[in-house]
């Protein structure tokens, strides 16, 4: 991978590599469709949205990136659209051909563009065949699965087959906001939707999921794992004193783990420089990597949330870069290993 110093946004997601054509050829959820008015728009899980040239045109997307500064970015699989629930025979084809575009556009853009992979979630045995085609054929750093597969320690025990494959030749997964097959969206609230659901609720799931990876056998199960969490762990730089005298007060024997935070990344996504200052504080800038949510925000993170942070320069510059770097450093290190080993899979 070329040298990676600069500005790399870790969290941005990708609709292009044939799954346009897949999505306009489907008539319930998801699906693309034209509006009266001419507008495409793309009918999700909780509702529908204007589908612009920035979700599907890499181009497009590179371009933007180059003009604020942003030297690469982490494109993903559009995890909480649903697409990777959908049934096995009918998606996973077109899950591989996406996934084969992912790594085309690394090497078209000289590495400035890096891919998240998505896998067929109905289908587990296919699921695992394809963890290990993106590590050990494609390069690709890893996957992006559905955070309610996290919500809970017996939710988690249905990934143990994946996250065992995905073990295998280390793999990056971001555990993203996304429904579990065969699940049904929640009960919308009755009134300011976009912010119960898409700020409160959503903050608090990821702290929730981060829960879990802690609290879980995750770490020692699956060492050759890196685990991100999205928006720099929900609600946990906020609230983890009071976690910690939960833990004081009520198990005494048994403090909160508080330093296995510091096992998990982090990105900044759609937050800003007073949530950055606590985050760095509590997780550490070493945990922490620039996120811009590209393009549901298209605020660039490193003028908008970044620079404006009253933290050491030294601290900048790790999140600018420095984190995400290291971090496929050790991805790409793990990955060789294993294609030393010439034991069977």
């Amino acid at each position: 991978m070329d040298d990676l110093r600069g500005r790399i946004d870790m969290h941005s997601h990708y609709y292009g590599g044939g799954l346009v054509e897949t999505l306009r050829a489907r008539t319930s959820r998801p699906y693309l469709h034209t509006r009266a008015d001419g507008i495409t728009e793309m009918v999700a899980m909780n509702g529908g949205f204007p589908f612009t040239p920035q979700y599907y045109d890499h181009r497009v997307g590179l371009a933007e990136m180059r003009a604020c500064g942003l030297t690469h970015r982490l494109l993903t699989f559009p995890g909480a659209l649903g697409v990777d629930l959908l049934p096995a025979d009918e998606i996973a084809p077109a899950i591989s051909a996406y996934n084969d575009h992912l790594a085309e556009l690394s090497a078209q853009t000289g590495g400035a563009l890096i891919g998240l992979a998505g896998v067929p979630l109905a289908d587990m045995d296919l699921a695992c065949t394809e963890v290990r085609r993106i590590r050990r054929d494609l390069g690709l750093p890893g996957i992006i699965l559905p955070s309610d597969y996290f919500n809970s320690l017996a939710e988690y025990e249905e990934m143990r087959p994946l996250l065992s494959a995905a073990n295998d030749y280390g793999c990056h997964v971001m555990l993203h906001p996304g429904l579990k097959v065969g699940q049904e969206p929640p009960p919308r609230p009755s009134d300011n939707m976009q912010y119960r659901l898409s700020a409160v609720d959503l903050q608090s799931s990821a702290s929730q999921v981060a829960l879990t990876v802690i609290l879980s056998d995750m770490l020692e199960c699956y060492p050759r794992l890196t685990v991100q969490i999205v928006n720099l762990g929900g609600t946990l730089p906020f609230i983890l004193e009071r976690i910690e005298s939960i833990a004081r007060h009520r198990n005494p024997d048994a403090p909160f783990p508080t330093d296995r935070l510091r096992r998990l990344w982090y990105d900044c996504a759609s937050l800003g420089p007073r949530a950055l200052e606590a985050a760095v504080k509590v997780l550490g800038a070493d945990r922490i990597m620039l996120g811009s949510d590209y393009p549901i925000f298209k605020d660039d993170p490193y003028t908008h949330a970044l620079m404006p942070a009253d933290i050491s320069a030294e601290d900048k510059e790790q999140i600018a870069w420095k984190t995400a770097a290291h971090l496929f450093a050790h991805l790409e290190t793990l990955r060789q290993q294993r294609l030393g080993d010439t034991s069977p899979d």
